[in-house]
């Protein structure tokens, strides 16, 4: 009882307060559910836009596979076109880097490299940074651009050494400095590959790379593995002693029984 008597004065006060600045709390309310209302629309504008950019790559993906009316066929322009037209989406950043794929395989390397390294520009955080990158130094060499694109494969291998593409980025390397007349450094490349892709068919192939480069060049064989020398073996000879004693052994050796025979070496 005595703490409702206590909180009544409180209650009177704030009941008072808001009588008083009715209109503020009204107005101050409102804006706040205006404001909440406006970050969930944005929230939710957003997702339906990454979700009806997501449903129309899926569809170019299923069309270029065969799978809508016409034959399956291979072009950049609908993957392009989902990129024009859903742009600041993750599903507009997959569509470049499709359609940078499929210039690539209709040959067009110039354009493809155009488009891979719009992506590397545009998406310097993407997961598939790696794999822009190599497109990149793949259609620099597709284009005869060596010297270009042994740079583009060494600086992916340097920055990016523990993404998924650098075995190929390495295999890469070696083919060009096979091509340059450099088999040593053609080896290691191999060798790197081979070691670190042992179970996989570009292992393998690394692998056979480097048995064909050693029939070429015997001189990279590696050394055959030598046998160790034995040690040395001398015969010392004892010198004579006493009957029963020890006095001609060396210092820190057991002692002989009294009973043991005396070795003497033939002169």
């Amino acid at each position: 009882m005595e703490s409702k008597v206590a909180e009544l004065p409180v209650s009177h006060k704030a009941w008072a307060w808001f009588e008083q600045n009715r209109k503020q709390v009204t107005w101050g309310t409102i804006i706040v559910a205006v404001v909440a209302l406006g970050i969930w629309f944005v929230a939710w504008q957003r997702a339906e836009k990454e979700a009806r950019a997501s449903r129309a790559l899926g569809d170019v993906i299923l069309t270029q596979a065969g799978f809508g009316a016409g034959a399956a066929q291979e072009s950049a322009q609908p993957y392009l076109k989902v990129a024009e037209q859903y742009p600041d989406s993750m599903a507009a950043s997959r569509s470049v880097l499709l359609a940078a794929g499929a210039l690539f395989n209709q040959g067009k390397y110039a354009e493809a490299e155009a488009q891979f390294q719009k992506f590397t520009q545009a998406h310097r955080d993407s997961p598939f940074l790696g794999q822009a990158l190599l497109g990149v130094a793949a259609s620099l060499e597709a284009q005869g651009k060596i010297d270009q694109a042994v740079t583009a494969y060494k600086d992916l291998v340097a920055r990016h050494p523990s993404d998924s593409v650098i075995p190929q980025a390495k295999f890469a390397l070696g083919r060009l400095y096979e091509a340059q007349n450099k088999p040593e450094q053609a080896r290691d490349m191999y060798e790197q590959v081979e070691r670190d892709n042992r179970m996989s068919a570009l292992g393998s192939e690394a692998g056979m790379r480097i048995e064909e480069l050693i029939q070429k060049h015997p001189h990279l064989a590696p050394p055959p593995p030598s046998a160790a020398a034995p040690a040395p073996f001398s015969l010392t000879p004892v010198p004579a002693s006493a009957p029963g004693t020890n006095a001609a052994l060396p210092s820190g050796a057991p002692a002989l029984p009294s009973n043991a025979p005396t070795v003497v070496p033939k002169q």
